[in-house]
């Protein structure tokens, strides 16, 4: 056969060629074989087939066998299958008088591969050959009236036995087993007539006549007979324990018949033939069940049961002994008209219709068929080795003219609706038409109930021959062979391999960290991959089959279909419906069917692992694009699972091309997009509808409901997780698109949702969660942010990538006034003050400390005076920095510095802004001096008891800058950081001169610095009527009139006691000055009362006028004698504590005197002269 090569797949969409989704489909062998010269061919047909090795035995009803050996095909193109040249043809020896009226022909070709032999059985005649050019053996021996050979044990066709190999012969009134080695050797006889079909497991042979099934013990010579052939014979008893035993014969050669026909051999390839390379006889030879795996819960082997032992079938009451019922019930009888016509006619007339088939799907099983008339339907039904039915039954539409069982090595799974790597039934039967009867193989799940499926046998002779001629040449046969056949599947190769996607209508971006190669290097990559692909595909494909079907004179090999070509063709199919509209719904549950069903799949080769990721993601592409184009909101997903379309491994970029919404994030980079090449046609597809323009040029962009932007955002956030696996192919572009897509998605979900309702949707914080976790397509996130004016976003995105320049400007542009969407950034001028404390850059938080601080002076200070900041300035240099950038915030900054951190180095400063800041006002302003008047007025003119003059103009302070300016400097004036802290006096008195008037209290906090304590006890009794403060002043000695001395007392308490002393005196004169007589009666009187001890009783006296009336001033007289009687008594106290001090220190000496007692000085000698 011609070789064919995988061609690329091309670009654009085409039509693609419909593939069968049947579990197999037909290859042919070998077709229009010339069975015997022209004018006799039409006549002859192929009656049996087997293959082994490269060896292909052809018998045809010419009585000859035709021998056809394997080229194999060129080891560089796995593409084409083998070639078969004729070899040799041989014509069988047989008995003419057993042959009959109607020569049958070949019947059967027997391949024995572990001894090299060949049975052949030819009109009756069983005769012997060696392999493989089927030379005569064991000296022409031959075997007339034979009715069927095999019987080789199933279990061990594998296995090598030195002593020959044991097959069963049919005879006419035994079956002999027979052990074919060097010679053939009978084994043993066993009482069974007339078999027609056997087949064996170790010692247990089911075999069947022309009437019935019977299950046998070979070896202890036991029989149960089972069912009838034809359900309509009621004379056929099964269930009974039979003794077959006869008496032993020894094992001895088989007697042979003279040939009586003789061995002819084309000679045209006799030379060619002989020196084929052949590999082993046992290399390919193969149980021909395809099974080795016993069926779970059924024992491998066991003896059949003794008759005393009751059977399966009685213990529910059948006294009839027949075997167990099995799950379906056979079909009824067809309708007959006359009763006693059926009784009468013999069992035979029933049998001779229906010939017996016995297949065994596993050791410890048989299959049978049962059945009423070959017009009827068929049951098949599994017995086991004890002879009871199990499973369920098998229906065949019509009973089969031959049926074979394809298990594989696997367990079955469901895939699709079929079973993959189970087993199938297979059976040719007649299927009625409209035409008429036609022959087709019904295929039929071997592990489950599932619906048949019927493949249409290609008969080449179909649209050519006579009814006739097919009536000849028809009765196609199966059979199971010795070797497998390979057939390829270049559709498989097709699908798997993989091409780069191009994606129409959109210019691609790529934004790969890495420089892009120059044009002409991708096109060489491309190409170069291109080259792998195409012999990667051509590897793809290749499938394995041992059964062979046969009509005429044509031989196909019956393969199973791929797993992808199947499910492909039915997706397909599936697609269509649902591109026409037509019931959408169950069209999306059978794409779910088939996503369900490969699921739990476990693909056992490179091949089946290709399929089901092309079949996930095909099934995938096609629930998303179905997704997009309807309104899920209403529909629902019904079943649709984000999982399935994580799992199938599509490029995710695949999927969102078909977003319009989304399409721009893809990012193809150099490399492009590579899938599947059987998805670029199911993408273009879905491209040209879900993107496609309308008439009128506006393009149709499906409605992109909740529902479906959930499945999306899902989607991706599963593909985000998968960041850093391996095994994603271009993950720098992958991610850079997931990234890319997710974030437009949540952009584009709160925009709806904030539009609709004015609130915040839940996708916020999902969208704070991923810029704060990074994104790798960063550029297009800025972009994104940008589009959807979403600056605080953008800020925190920036936070992330630790960019502290562009989160500052960007917060600078949403609190100068720029659109932010969201309106997220609360107090945005606090939140720059603590991002400041955090960072490093000195240059930043000198640039943005300094716009916060003309902005907001006190929040601006902050940043340069918070100590838990990261950087710490010297506060000359923040002065410095503030008079140059923010002269507004320096006063705040040094009032930080002096009140906040008693910092007394910058009051002379802050006392210059305040004073500035004060009489630029008065000097301006008329009002404000004004209003200084109208305070002074107001104060004098409230009644005692009143408040201090401080506390006066604190409780009713004007809310203008310039007045709190004048607070603070009143506070710095009056000595608020102590008697240590000194400013310059001479500058402030030179600046206020012109307002002594209207800057009273600073006049009087000013005369005290300068020892002027007359002039301001003058101006607080006269000027303000501060009469509480006066006495303060007094009381402190002149430091302060608004706060006590924090510093310590350079004064002596004695000198302190005076300078109070002269104070008071002052003050005292200030009082008798009052103008207001109550008023200065009053004030006088209670100065003298509560200080009267600083007064001097003769001082006062000579003061107080000589009209006031002594009760006036009783309490300081009454006080001042009090005290002048105190301190007479204190001092006659003092004077006889004295005396008494006096007389103890004499008493005291006068004793230490008389301790010491007197003391003698002798007079030196010199002082005596």
């Amino acid at each position: 056969m011609e070789s064919q090569e995988i061609k690329e797949p091309p670009r654009k969409r085409r039509r693609k060629t419909p593939v069968s989704t049947k579990p197999y489909v037909f290859r042919p062998l070998l077709e229009d074989i010339a069975l015997a010269e022209e004018e006799h061919a039409a006549k002859l047909h192929i009656t049996c087939v087997e293959l082994w090795d490269v060896n292909l035995y052809i018998g045809t009803s010419a009585a000859e066998i035709l021998h056809y050996v394997a080229i194999p095909p060129d080891p560089d193109n796995t593409t084409t299958s083998p070639s078969y040249i004729f070899a040799s043809r041989l014509q069988p020896t047989f008995n003419q008088n057993t042959a009959g009226a109607s020569p049958a022909g070949v019947q059967q070709i027997l391949v024995l591969p572990k001894v090299t032999k060949a049975c052949v059985l030819c009109n009756g005649t069983l005769t012997f050959y060696s392999l493989p050019e089927l030379s005569p053996a064991f000296g022409n021996t031959v075997l007339p009236g034979c009715s069927w050979i095999g019987g080789e044990d199933m279990n061990t066709m594998e296995e090598q036995d030195e002593e020959g190999q044991t097959v069963m012969i049919c005879l006419k009134s035994r079956i002999r087993l027979v052990r074919i080695g060097d010679e053939p050797r009978k084994v043993r006889n066993i009482e069974y007539s007339s078999g027609l079909t056997v087949a064996r497991r170790d010692k247990f042979a089911c075999v069947a006549d022309a009437q019935a099934y019977a299950l046998l013990d070979v070896e202890n010579q036991q029989k149960i007979s089972l069912f009838p052939i034809s359900s309509l014979d009621e004379n056929a008893a099964g269930g009974k324990v039979e003794d077959i035993s006869t008496v032993p014969e020894p094992s001895r050669p088989l007697s042979g018949i003279g040939e009586q026909r003789g061995h002819s051999r084309s000679t045209s390839l006799g030379t060619f033939v002989t020196g084929l390379g052949r590999r082993s006889p046992q290399s390919r030879s193969q149980d021909r069940s395809g099974h080795d795996t016993p069926e779970p819960g059924l024992r491998a082997s066991s003896p059949l049961r003794p008759p005393d032992r009751p059977r399966s079938g009685s213990a529910n009451g059948d006294s009839s002994g027949r075997p167990s019922v099995p799950d379906k019930a056979l079909p009824p009888p067809p309708e007959r008209t006359n009763p006693q016509q059926v009784t009468q006619t013999s069992p035979t007339s029933f049998s001779s219709k229906l010939n017996p088939h016995i297949c065994s799907p596993t050791p410890n099983e048989f299959l049978l068929t049962t059945g009423t008339s070959p017009e009827e339907p068929g049951v098949g039904l599994f017995v086991n080795l004890d002879g009871d039915v199990v499973r369920g039954t098998i229906q065949f539409d019509r009973y089969p003219i031959s049926v074979i069982v394809d298990v594989s090595d696997e367990s079955a799974t469901d895939v699709g609706g079929a079973t993959q790597t189970g087993g199938y039934v297979l059976a040719s039967i007649l299927q009625q038409r409209d035409d008429g009867d036609r022959e087709v193989i019904e295929v039929q799940d071997i592990s489950n109930e599932s619906h048949a499926e019927y493949l249409d046998i290609p008969f080449p002779f179909e649209k050519e021959s006579s009814e006739a001629t097919k009536a000849v040449m028809g009765k196609a046969k199966l059979r199971n062979i010795l070797s497998f056949t390979s057939t390829s599947f270049p559709e498989v190769g097709d699908r798997l391999l993989k091409v780069r996607l191009d994606l129409p209508g959109r210019s691609s971006r790529c934004e790969a960290d890495t420089e892009d190669p120059p044009p002409t290097a991708d096109i060489i990559l491309e190409e170069k991959r291109n080259e792998e692909e195409q012999a990667f595909g051509r590897r793809l494909g290749m499938q394995t089959s041992r059964i062979l079907l046969w009509s005429g004179s044509s031989i196909w090999c019956l393969v199973r279909n791929p797993l992808v070509l199947r499910l492909d063709g039915n997706i397909d199919m599936i697609m269509d419906a649902m591109s026409a509209r037509l019931d959408v719904d169950d069209n999306r549950g059978e794409i779910l069917r088939i996503v369900a069903s490969i699921r739990d799949y476990e693909a056992n080769t490179e091949t089946e692992f290709l399929s089901l990721e092309y079949i996930r993601q095909k099934s995938s592409l096609i629930l998303f694009a179905d997704a997009l184009s309807r309104d899920l909101s209403t529909s629902g997903n019904k079943g649709f699972k984000v999982e399935d379309l994580v799992d199938s491994g599509l490029d995710p970029r695949v999927l969102l091309s078909l977003v319009p919404l989304l399409r721009e994030e893809v990012v193809e980079g150099s490399k492009g997009i590579w899938v599947h090449a059987g998805l670029t046609s199911t993408v273009e597809h879905y491209a040209t509808t879900l993107l496609a323009d309308s008439d009128d040029g506006v393009r149709r962009s499906p409605s992109y409901n909740a529902e479906w932007m959930n499945i999306v955002k899902r989607y991706l956030m599963a593909w985000r997780q998968r960041k850093g696996f391996g095994s994603i192919a271009d993950e720098v572009e992958v991610f850079q698109t997931t990234d890319a897509a997710l974030l437009h998605v949540l952009l584009h979900q709160e925009y709806q949702h904030v539009s609709k309702s004015g609130i915040p949707s839940a996708s916020r914080s999902e969208l704070y969660s991923l810029v704060d976790n990074g994104v790798d397509c960063f550029e297009r996130a800025i972009t994104l942010l940008e589009q959807y004016r979403r600056l605080y976003v953008l800020s925190r995105l920036y936070q992330n990538q630790k960019m502290a320049g562009r989160v500052l400007a960007t917060w600078r542009r949403i609190i100068e006034g720029e659109q932010d969407a969201g309106n997220e950034l609360r107090d945005g001028e606090n939140e720059v003050r603590k991002y400041l404390a955090k960072i490093r850059d000195s240059s930043l938080i000198h640039e943005y400390g300094t716009w916060l601080a003309r902005r907001n002076a006190w929040l601006g200070v902050q940043v340069f005076a918070d100590d838990n900041s990261r950087i710490k300035f010297a506060p000359q240099e923040v002065v410095e920095l503030l008079k140059d950038k923010a002269p507004e915030a320096v006063k705040v900054y040094l009032e930080h510095l002096v009140f906040g951190k008693k910092n007394s180095r910058y009051a002379n400063n802050l006392i210059t802004y305040y004073l500035d800041s004060v009489l630029q006002v008065l000097e301006a302003s008329e009002g404000a001096r004004a209003a200084l008047a109208q305070s002074y007025e107001s104060y004098r003119a409230l009644q005692p008891p009143k408040p201090t003059y401080r506390q006066f103009i604190m409780d009713n302070a004007f809310p203008e800058a310039w007045w709190q300016d004048r607070l603070r400097l009143l506070e710095l004036l009056g000595g608020s950081h102590g008697a240590d802290f000194s400013y310059d006096l001479e500058n402030i008195l030179r600046r206020i001169e012109p307002y002594e008037e209207d800057l009273v209290p600073e006049s009087i906090i000013l005369d005290g610095r300068q020892g002027r304590h007359q002039q301001a006890l003058r101006l607080l009794t006269h000027g303000l009527g501060d009469y509480h403060t006066a006495v303060n002043y007094c009381l402190m000695g002149g430091a302060s009139i608004f706060h006590p001395i924090s510093g310590s007392l350079t004064p002596s308490e004695a000198s302190m006691k005076e300078d109070q002393a002269v104070l008071f005196g002052h003050l005292l004169t200030e009082f008798l000055r009052i103008e207001d007589v109550n008023n200065r009666l009053e004030q006088t009187s209670e100065l003298l009362e509560r200080f009267g001890s600083w007064y001097d009783v003769k001082d006062v006296l000579n003061m107080i006028p000589e009209s006031w009336s002594v009760e006036l001033i009783s309490g300081f007289l009454v006080s001042a004698f009090r005290r002048l009687i105190h301190d007479k008594n204190e001092t006659m106290v003092v004077k006889a504590l004295s005396g008494a001090e006096n007389l103890q220190v004499a008493a005291a000496l006068v004793e230490k005197c008389n301790a010491i007692g007197p003391q003698v000085e002798e007079a030196q000698v010199g002082q005596n002269a």
